[in-house]
């Protein structure tokens, strides 16, 4: 078997049985499996799996055993020459495993490869190429710096690779990473003490350190609804202290600097937190646009927003720019298309939903500080 796609699940019903659906497409002509492990959802995410994907391989853990157990439960039970750790809450292309095995294979040093991931907004999510977060990168994260003076201090985010090109880098995250089951195993899979946000960085680290390379792989897009959605809080700011100190104390010596700068850029974070203003009210749009053929779903969805429906059937252009959702029908478009319309709109202020295939629900996220929404039809 060439690949096993393994989805860990915890309480994304909705998210799931998209991400299933696009994987499906996805593998049609691979011989590949889907194994999907459930860490003790409370939602119906084993009944969905059960009912709507009865050849997909579920495993059901009676405990949330986290991230990095629940991945190895997968692995293990793969069969595939690769495996690809994927996140429920994406949305992958009809190409998108062709074009990464493809380029997999070629790779005589092949560590992990990621790809291009963007948010619900078309935006890109910087996350996808990384560099090793010392110290002083990880404070130039917290700080902003890196935003700031991006060619001085764009580490983190690897910014000396631009979005559209394929290249080496150090860090990938854990939304999407393909490599050899052989490696993963060789690596003895993500450490099960990790602490959140260290997993996949000490993942590529360990990759690296067997004397592989890493790749972001930028000739495919995938959806990725929560991304850099992460709110960034006291919390946020905690957990990312202490992957970073796990991360240090397993492969470097324990630094009083890394300490140093954690603290400043906790103050740092703090003070500009006090000066920005609340996230703006959500406003709706003045306008709905419909991607499909189906006249009879337009009128359903007329009825349920109360505002009109315009039905569209290409993707080339949509007019009323910042004023209208794109609702995208994928019994009637590829996953492929769509992921295209989301980029090649982006920044012109539409909206967007999917409406998964054959469901009654429709996914979307209105701006790139969102983890996404359901809207059930």
């Amino acid at each position: 078997m060439q690949l096993s796609v393994i989805i860990l699940n915890y309480n994304v019903r909705y998210f799931l049985e998209l991400c299933v659906l696009s994987v499906q497409k996805a593998i049609l002509n691979i011989d590949a499996e889907i194994i999907v492990i459930d860490n003790n959802s409370q939602d119906d995410s084993c009944e969905m799996m059960k009912n709507r994907f009865p050849n997909v391989k579920l495993i059901e853990n009676k405990e949330n055993s986290g991230f990095p157990k629940g991945n190895n439960i997968g692995v293990s039970q793969a069969q595939g020459e690769y495996v690809c750790i994927l996140n429920p809450d994406t949305v992958v292309a009809e190409d998108t495993f062709t074009k990464v095995l493809a380029f997999a294979k070629k790779q005589k040093d092949l560590g992990i490869v990621g790809v291009k991931l963007i948010d619900g907004t078309g935006n890109f999510l910087p996350e996808s190429k990384r560099g090793t977060p010392t110290p002083f990168v990880a404070f130039t994260k917290i700080t902003g710096l890196y935003k700031v003076f991006p060619n001085t201090f764009g580490k983190y985010y690897a910014q000396h690779l631009s979005e559209n090109v394929t290249g080496k880098v150090e860090i990938l995250v854990g939304a999407f990473m393909l490599m050899k089951r052989e490696l993963y195993n060789d690596i003895g899979g993500f450490d099960e003490n990790c602490f959140m946000y260290s997993d996949d960085i000490d993942l590529s680290y360990m990759a690296l350190k067997k004397g592989k390379s890493n790749y972001y792989f930028h000739e495919t897009s995938v959806i990725h609804y929560k991304g850099e959605s992460t709110v960034k809080d006291g919390t946020y700011m905690k957990r990312f202290r202490e992957a970073m100190n796990f991360f240090y104390k397993k492969h470097f010596r324990v630094s009083i600097l890394f300490s140093v700068f954690m603290e400043m850029g906790i103050v740092f974070f703090s003070f500009v937190k006090m000066f920005q203003g609340k996230s703006k009210t959500k406003l709706s749009p003045k306008k709905y646009i419909l991607v499909s053929d189906n006249e009879i779903l337009g009128e359903k969805l007329e009825k349920q927003f109360e505002q009109k429906m315009e039905l569209q059937k290409t993707v080339d252009s949509f007019s009323d720019k910042g004023a209208a959702e794109i609702i995208f029908d994928q019994n009637y478009l590829d996953l492929k298309n769509i992921i295209k319309a989301f980029e090649t709109n982006n920044g012109n202020g539409f909206t967007f939903k999917i409406l998964p295939k054959d469901s009654g629900f429709m996914i979307g996220s209105n701006s790139s500080f969102d983890r996404g929404e359901i809207v059930k039809i």
